[in-house]
């Protein structure tokens, strides 16, 4: 499964993109985490705030930082 973590690197980005690993990794999911830092290829997902979450090609969070559980059951 690919996560697209979308944001400049900022602190609730790097957060969002440990809480991704970290729930994938509970659940027992095989991913492949990738940090998309560039505006423009944020923008080619739609997303127009960050941080953004993507899972399987489909964007599943903008602007904040879901909780683990949240993580957990947009991963499921």
């Amino acid at each position: 499964m690919k996560i697209h973590v979308l944001g400049p690197g900022c602190a609730k980005c790097n957060q969002l993109a440990e809480s991704a690993a970290q729930a994938a990794d509970e659940l027992g999911i095989e991913y492949e985490l990738e940090k998309v830092t560039d505006f423009n290829d944020i923008m080619a997902f739609g997303v127009m705030m960050t941080p953004g979450l993507v899972i399987g090609g489909e964007v599943k969070s903008v602007g904040r930082v879901p909780s683990l559980n949240e993580i957990k059951d947009m991963l499921k």
